[in-house]
């Protein structure tokens, strides 16, 4: 039986091997990677997948504090979702839909905080709502598909049509 658990519980060197099986040694170059330098990854939203009868990692979802920031200098928080990672030997099993159904029972709907992510867009728009719709005006640290930069976010609260997404980082004053 898989459970989610908080990421937290987890040994980082199991992590770390884990998102080198699905992603290869070379993804600290990525661009979803220069987002989130210097961050701490939200542990209350970052979880685990394991076999609790062999006590396996089979896959995990990191979150991260971003914002965007817009022509005018003010930043716009977010929470940047990803990687979202299952080891190749358990995917397209469900593992990374429980991980993913489980983040978003954790953030409340009317919540103003969009999360942002890099992936496919037919995928997560489907299942869970993500879109590239606005985002086309966002600028990022380094290369990305346009129709992969999603973001899930309340009408409530608009979103700026150009900015830069980077780490979050508060002004101190």
């Amino acid at each position: 039986m898989t459970s989610i658990i908080p990421l937290a519980e987890i040994d980082p060197q199991l992590v770390e091997a884990l998102l080198d099986s699905a992603f290869g040694t070379d993804r600290h170059d990525r661009t979803a990677y220069r987002l989130r330098e210097g961050m701490t990854m939200l542990e209350g939203l970052s979880l685990a997948a394991v076999d609790e009868e062999r006590h396996e990692l089979l896959g995990s979802i990191q979150c991260w504090p971003v914002a965007l920031t817009d022509q005018q200098g003010k930043k716009h928080p977010m929470i940047m979702v990803g990687p979202v990672a299952v080891y190749p030997d358990f995917q397209r099993e469900g593992i990374g839909r429980a991980m993913m159904t489980a983040l978003l029972k954790e953030i409340q709907p009317d919540d103003p905080l969009p999360l942002v992510m890099i992936g496919d867009p037919e995928y997560y728009e489907r299942f869970f709502g993500f879109s590239a719709e606005g985002t086309a005006g966002w600028s990022l640290p380094g290369p990305w598909e346009p129709s992969r930069l999603l973001v899930r976010s309340n009408p409530k609260h608009p979103l700026p049509e150009t900015g830069t997404l980077g780490p979050w980082t508060q002004s101190r004053v």
